[in-house]
């Protein structure tokens, strides 16, 4: 079954991400499955550091994008929106070059709060890194 209460194409996903962080670093959603959210980002001179391996900051910001994406399209975007509270990142192994992977799926989807495990890999399928990501859901205001 879906998870998925406010669904949204790739196309629409990549819109809203105009002008934004996860634009300027090359971030693209690549897929929306039945409970995640794919999306990957670029190993180059925008995220790397200065040995020539992709950044912590830059796996945190892929995390968070893609975390954060699939958690919106989880509530009623009428009624609420979901922002981060909580973030951590464990960097497990380090990438030199093609393209990093994160694939957003929940632990939990409540009412107040959600928390998402992203998982970032390697072109060859290598774990790079292991976040857990905590939202915080937002109730609209009637005058919003």
């Amino acid at each position: 079954m879906a998870i998925w209460k406010a669904a949204k194409t790739i196309e629409q996903l990549m819109a809203a991400n105009h002008n934004t962080a996860a634009a300027s670093l090359g971030i693209e959603v690549t897929a929306v499955g039945e409970d995640s959210l794919i999306a990957r980002m670029p190993v180059d001179a925008r995220t790397v550091q200065p040995y020539g391996i992709l950044h912590g900051g830059a796996s945190v910001l892929l995390a968070e994008t893609v975390g954060s994406m699939a958690a919106n399209m989880c509530v009623d975007p009428e009624r609420s929106y979901c922002v981060g509270l909580d973030i951590n990142a464990n960097h497990l192994r380090p990438a030199t070059g093609g393209w990093v992977t994160a694939t957003a799926r929940p632990f939990h989807i409540g009412r107040a709060t959600q928390v998402w495990d992203i998982r970032i890999v390697d072109d060859a399928g290598r774990m790079v890194c292991i976040s857990r990501l905590t939202m915080a859901v937002v109730a609209r205001q009637a005058s919003e």
